[in-house]
């Protein structure tokens, strides 16, 4: 219905019933028994407007109507201008996509935070003397006290059920060598990276069934490889094609280097650091490394898998707090000779490569 023409006293008229219209027109210079006519000619008057366009222009034309009392127009252009910032405000905050984000600022409260880990030497693994260690480990812990939180409560559990507990709420991160894959970021996300490294291979000392690739057991039906379950390796033997008769799946790498040494599994698919500790610790026993060894591509990917912390979807935060303070660890020349002990050189940093490159691929 087009817009009638009406002076705002007579919208207000129609608007209101008996007494309380009557009242309305009364303070805004109408006469009670009908409506004043529009003191503009033709010329002059607005172009007929949408209904849905009446109440912002009326709502202008009212805030800026004159009045006996000056205080009222000044009322009602604050109230537009306090309107309208908290529109804008409102819109930022939620087009933020983390509307009330408190994941960060609650840890630094509480003065602890919750890391999950699972026993794989380099990556995290318990010293004798009870704390926990590796490069994961000992870069959050740095990182931790970057961020003001008081101190680390360790969690460790089987590593195919880290993402279960961070999904309901067990821990708040996970810092166990961690591959970054498009799997895992449906259900987690990833920090930037904090090390790239290449596949490798334990075998019988001897090499006695000569496996040089995982690539290997696609056209060995006789071949057996271990892995740890939930492990990057064992998502890439089922996408390179290998049968699941010639997998086999193991909670750890003390039950997968057992595994070789018996016969049950002809190789136990690793990552190289996992091997050079085993190596320089003198943990290999009747097995040993394969090599040389070659790289398995799948499509576009290299032969480098590239670790992470992980988190929580919603506790964006947190993350970023993290990432600005890892960017500035990492590559500290304290944290690299600390690494050395683990078997990572500069090599297995991860460059300039970022995670969301990562899970483009």
């Amino acid at each position: 219905m087009p817009y009638s023409g009406r002076t705002v006293c007579e919208e207000g008229k129609m608007a209101g019933t008996g007494s309380q219209a009557a009242s309305w027109n009364g303070r805004a210079g109408c006469g009670e028994g009908g409506a004043r006519a529009n003191p503009l000619p033709a010329s002059r008057r607005a172009a007929p407007q949408r209904r849905g366009e009446i109440f912002v222009l009326d709502t202008f034309r009212r805030a800026a109507q004159p009045s006996i009392f000056p205080w009222r127009s000044l009322t009602g252009w604050a109230g537009l201008m306090l309107c309208a910032v908290a529109a804008v405000g409102a819109a930022v905050w939620l087009l933020s996509g983390r509307p009330w984000d408190r994941s960060l600022a609650r840890l630094v409260d509480a003065g602890v935070i919750r890391i999950g880990y699972a026993n794989e030497a380099p990556y995290a693994f318990l010293r004798p003397d009870g704390e926990v260690s590796g490069h994961g480990p000992e870069l959050a812990r740095r990182i931790v006290e970057h961020l003001g939180i008081e101190r680390v409560e360790w969690r460790v559990t089987d590593f195919s059920a880290l993402i279960a507990e961070l999904e309901d709420g067990h821990i708040d991160v996970i810092a166990a060598g961690m591959f970054i894959t498009q799997e895992r970021a449906r259900r987690v996300q990833f920090s930037e990276p904090i090390f790239r490294v290449e596949q490798a291979l334990l075998v019988a000392k001897g090499n006695p069934k000569g496996l040089h690739s995982y690539a290997d057991a696609l056209t060995r039906p006789d071949v057996k490889l271990a892995v740890l379950s939930g492990a990057v390796e064992a998502e890439l033997l089922q996408r390179l094609g290998v049968p699941d008769a010639q997998r086999v799946l193991l909670p750890d790498v003390a039950t997968g280097r057992a595994a070789v040494e018996t016969g049950l599994a002809d190789g136990l698919a690793l990552t190289s650091p996992t091997i050079e500790w085993m190596v320089r610790h003198d943990y290999t026993g009747k097995t040993a490394r394969a090599a040389p060894f070659r790289q398995t591509i799948l499509g576009q990917e290299s032969g480098h898998g590239y670790g992470a912390f992980a988190f929580r979807k919603e506790d964006r935060a947190l993350l970023e707090a993290w990432n600005a303070a890892q960017g500035e660890l990492l590559y500290g020349r304290d944290f690299q000779m600390l690494i050395e002990e683990f078997g990572f050189t500069r090599n297995e940093l991860p460059g300039p490569v970022r995670t969301r490159e990562i899970l483009s691929r």
